[in-house]
This record gives C-alpha cells, sequence and structure tokens, in this order.
C-alpha cells in the first residue's frame, strides 16, 4: 500500500488516542497498570493507519460550535455501544501472550466475541442493551475494531514479532470482527443458505465544521445502513412462501481497495460456493447509495479505483483530467484471486470486463417490500404508500473502444417503472467498462468479484448487488446521533430484510 510518513498533524490523533487507551486500562485494572504491566506493553509512538488517526477526532459542541465536545467522536460511538471494557481486556490478554500462535488464537477468538456482541446488541430490539445509542447502530463496531486494531499496531511482545506477523495478526482480528469466520449455513436439504455483505461507513472527513480548533467535519458521524442491515441479519431465519425455512449469514466489508485485492470477499464466501451440503442458494452484497430509493444492480464493472478509500488511497486516479486506460493496467482493474480459479475458461489474468445480476428483479419489486415500512422524516420517494422505491438499476458507463478515453453512458437514467418501456441495452461487445450501475467504488467491486465467483464456481444462483437509500439524515449539525438519523437506519434495515426475504423465496 501507498502510505506517507506520518506528519505531526497525522500525530495529534495518535496521542489522544494512547491518552485514551492507558486511562481505559487504569480503570478497568489499576493493579496492572500501576506496576506497568500493561502499560509497557505498548509503544504509544508507533504510527497508526490513516482510519485508526480518525480515533482521536473530535467534534465541535453542538451548542457552542467554538468549542470541542468533551470527549472524541470514538469515545462516544464505543462507550454509546457498551463496547468500552473490549480493547482494555484484548489489552490485557496481548500482554500476556508469550507467543505468535497464542497471539493468533486469541486474536481470533476477541475479534469473533466483538462481531457476536454487535450482532447481539443489534438484534436486541433495544431489550437490554449497554450504552446509550440506539441498538441498530452500526457504528460502535467500526470504532471498537479501530481502537483494537491501533492496538495491536502499538502492541509490543514479550517476543520477536515480524512487521509480516503483525500484518498477519491484524488481518487475522479484523477478519473475525467482521464476521467472516462465523458463517455458519446448515448443511442438506429443505434449507435455503442465503449470504450477505455490508459495508463500513465511509467519506468520514470533511463535513460541516465549527469554530473549535482542532475539531474536524461532521461527516466523521457517518453510519452505514449496509452494515446494520448485516448485523440485523445475521443468524436469522425466514420461513419462505414455499413453507422452506431460509437461513441468513452475513459480513461486513471495508470500504478500502487493498483488503479486496487480497481477498476478503472471495475467502468468506467462495467456500460456501463449492459443491458440497453448504454450497449457498443466493449471494447479495449490499452499500450505500444516495436518494430514497433501493437500486438493484444490472451490471458490474471491473474498472475500480477513482475514488478514495477510508485509508485515503485510490488505485486508479484520473491523469490531466482524463481517466486511465484499463488495458495492461491492473491498478485500475479489480484483479482475481487465483486461489479461486474456478472453471478453466476463466482466464485469471483477464477476466470479465462486466459481470450480470441473476436477483430476482421483477420479485423484488412486485413485492411491494415498503409497505410495512415506517417512512422517515424526510423521505422523498413520490409513492407515499411506501418507504422508498425499488428500481432496476441498469445504467453504466463504458469505453466502447479500450484504447480510447471517450467513455458512453447506457440506459440512464433508468426507468423508474416496471417493466421498463424499452428493454435495456446490455454492454458493447469487446467494449472496456468504466462504471457499473453502482459505480467504480467499492461497492461495484463487492458485486462484480461476488457475481464474478458465481460464474467461476460454475453456479446458477440469484446473485447481485442492492444500492440502499442514503442514511446521513441528522437533525443537528455536530450532535453524534438523534431521532431522524436512527429512523433511518430502522427503515432502511427493514426493507432491505424485506428485499433479501424476496430473493429467499425464488432461491
Amino acid at each position: 500500500m501507498r502510505r506517507k510518513a506520518l506528519t505531526m498533524n497525522r500525530l495529534r490523533p495518535a496521542l489522544a488516542l494512547a491518552a485514551v487507551t492507558a486511562f481505559a486500562l487504569v480503570t478497568a485494572n489499576p493493579a496492572a497498570a500501576q506496576d506497568g504491566r500493561d502499560a509497557d506493553c505498548l509503544d504509544t509512538g508507533a504510527p497508526l493507519s490513516v482510519e485508526e488517526n480518525r480515533l482521536g477526532f473530535t467534534l465541535p459542541d453542538n451548542a457552542d460550535p467554538s468549542a470541542p465536545q468533551s470527549r472524541t467522536f470514538a469515545r462516544q460511538m464505543i462507550e454509546g455501544g457498551g463496547f468500552q471494557d473490549f480493547t482494555p481486556a484484548l489489552t490485557r490478554d496481548l500482554c500476556r501472550t508469550h507467543n505468535l500462535k497464542a497471539a493468533t488464537d486469541m486474536v481470533r477468538r476477541q475479534g469473533a466475541a466483538l462481531w457476536k456482541d454487535a450482532v447481539r446488541r443489534a438484534q436486541s430490539q433495544g431489550r437490554g442493551i449497554k450504552g446509550d445509542l440506539p441498538y441498530s447502530d452500526d457504528r460502535p463496531l467500526y470504532w471498537t475494531r479501530l481502537e483494537s486494531t491501533a492496538t495491536l499496531r502499538q502492541w509490543k511482545p514479550r517476543f520477536q514479532l515480524s512487521d509480516a506477523a503483525r500484518t498477519e495478526l491484524i488481518t487475522a482480528f479484523d477478519r473475525a470482527s467482521r464476521g467472516m469466520f462465523d458463517i455458519d449455513l446448515p448443511g442438506g436439504k429443505g434449507v435455503k443458505r442465503v449470504i450477505v455483505s455490508g459495508f463500513d461507513p465511509y467519506t468520514l472527513d470533511g463535513g460541516a465544521t465549527g469554530a473549535a480548533p482542532g475539531t474536524v467535519g461532521n461527516n466523521i458521524r457517518h453510519g452505514n445502513p449496509s452494515g446494520a442491515t448485516a448485523l440485523a441479519l445475521d443468524g436469522t431465519t425466514y420461513r419462505t412462501k414455499s413453507g422452506t425455512l431460509a437461513r441468513i449469514e452475513a459480513y461486513t466489508l471495508p470500504v478500502n481497495y487493498p483488503e479486496f485485492q487480497r481477498g476478503y470477499l472471495e475467502d468468506t464466501v467462495g467456500p460456501f460456493m463449492r459443491p458440497g451440503p453448504k454450497q449457498v442458494d443466493a449471494s447479495i452484497t449490499v452499500s450505500q447509495a444516495g436518494g430514497s430509493v433501493f437500486n438493484l444492480e444490472q451490471w458490474n464493472a471491473r474498472y475500480h479505483g477513482v475514488t478514495v478509500g477510508n485509508d485515503n488511497f485510490r488505485p486508479c486516479a484520473a491523469v490531466g483530467g482524463l481517466p486511465q486506460l484499463a488495458v495492461n493496467n491492473n491498478e485500475c482493474n479489480s484483479t482475481v484471486v487465483d486461489r479461486w480459479g474456478g472453471p478453466e475458461k476463466f482466464s485469471l489474468t483477464n477476466p470479465p470486463q462486466w459481470t450480470t445480476a441473476t436477483l430476482p428483479m421483477e420479485e423484488m419489486i412486485r413485492a411491494n417490500t415498503g409497505a410495512s415500512i415506517p417512512r422517515p422524516p424526510g423521505d422523498t420517494w413520490p409513492d407515499e404508500s411506501v418507504a422508498f422505491g425499488v428500481v432496476w438499476h441498469t445504467n453504466y458507463t463504458e469505453f466502447p473502444d479500450c484504447s480510447s478515453t471517450t467513455r458512453v453512458t447506457r440506459n440512464s437514467p433508468p426507468p423508474t417503472e416496471f417493466p421498463p418501456p424499452t428493454a435495456p441495452v446490455p454492454p458493447s461487445a469487446g467494449s472496456c467498462s468504466y462504471s457499473g450501475g453502482g459505480g467504480n467504488y467499492l461497492s461495484n467491486e463487492s458485486a462484480y468479484r461476488n457475481t464474478l465467483l458465481r460464474d467461476r464456481m460454475g453456479l446458477d444462483i440469484p446473485a447481485g448487488h442492492i444500492h440502499t437509500p442514503d442514511m446521513q439524515h441528522f437533525e443537528t449539525d455536530f450532535n453524534p446521533s438523534d431521532a431522524t438519523f436512527d429512523a433511518w437506519r430502522l427503515a432502511i434495515v427493514g426493507q432491505g430484510r424485506n428485499l433479501v426475504h424476496v430473493v429467499a423465496d425464488t432461491a
């Protein structure tokens, strides 16, 4: 990955995190802190990642934007979710670990526990939850995960630990805390097996600011309704219209390109696309888009990387205001994870430019999934009998000539009625992709990789991408949460669940 050296401005959040961590350790274990066992275990000067540095960010006070809030935003999320004891406990366990195997086993176990706690909280319907944030809030998981990976990055073990081994430890914890090792589909006949993915919060920099020195823009407040949907669905069952029981398992993905290139999605879903008693019957990726509509994406593009991820890295920036060409340019192409090669007809060096969804579009639109969902304040979908619209999203942009930067957008805007007045035009034979219906960001990449994996494994199952409405609706400039923000999350999650159930009905 391309990382610049940390400046002093980036070190300030790291120092703030160190102070917070030290306070948490003293509070959680005064004896250990007093004799230095835990304090000596961390190198608080070790640099953190771009995402981890946001742990020290603070919003302006909403009543007086010239003053900062009393706690960092991350602390409000972690404590608001009742997860304030998690990282101190992880740190104590790390400090008492004497070898790499024990550390690996421990971080996988703790990561899985964090995921299970987040799922349990999201599915509690508000009963007996800890913290003052709504039960449906996806953000406590994200910020607690970052606080924990920061600890792993600054850990000073009692044994020799290479940079590569540390990275593997962080990856093991990261994947475990995303539910990637937690998928438990029942085997055999008489059950439908469904896997659903969501995403982390993203676009966390920028937004409205106040005059308080050292504070940040209010985009730091963003959550992601797809992540909230994954937490709400993981491990649940649904009785389909035919009477068959459907089991739904879910996981979340990072909003960073390198983890995708390393195979996060394929390594999670791939084992369940192989032949066997637990083979998946439907695989759905979900992410957030905009407006008051669920878009069902038809065409997914191989091209990626023009927008920065949460790590501020993008592999395929425009040059001189023009997009890079993707021919012989893997920085702009999603590349295949070779351990998931699939049938021989699929080239590992030149996978298709386009993939297509096989979701039951008509059934998902006809099911009227928003009729039972309360409309949140400010919902702009014109049909007031439903929460949000559901649209077959058929637009995309291609390079008709792969050697030219000239682009053509097709089927735009997609009609909102179904079936459309005229059939959508598919990508041209021999064209190169620039963006699918879901763009060329990581939403599209998750859709592309998931549907390509379906094809490479030779499956004929429903697979495709659901883009949710935009959840970021707040009543104030700087308060971390409010009733309107929660109402949008609950509505999106509720209708998203209904759409997944329709897929299960037809799988």
